[in-house]
């Protein structure tokens, strides 16, 4: 089941001005900025889950517009770790 079908349940189960605030685990840019994410979290790139994949913060914002949120942002974003934020229509 992918995230955008979570996210269109939060937009269900939403007053109708509502809002939903994300801090969400996303993808790097690069390996560089991945692996800088990977280090400040104190792991290395041979610890890492192989199974963990993530997306960009692009297409989930561009999942939330999809859906129907207005005002999709991203908030705040530090490494991988990004807060997307938006309103319900």
């Amino acid at each position: 089941m992918s995230a955008n079908v979570h996210y269109k349940e939060v937009y269900n189960i939403l007053n109708p001005t509502g809002i939903f605030c994300n801090l969400e685990h996303v993808a790097s840019p690069s390996v560089e900025h991945h692996i800088r994410f990977l280090h400040a979290l104190g792991y290395t790139p041979q610890m890492e889950d192989k199974s963990n994949k993530l997306l960009s913060m692009e297409t989930q914002l561009k999942w939330l517009r999809e859906i129907g949120f207005v005002d999709v942002d991203c908030y705040w974003k530090w490494l991988e770790m990004a807060l997307l934020i938006g309103y319900k229509a």
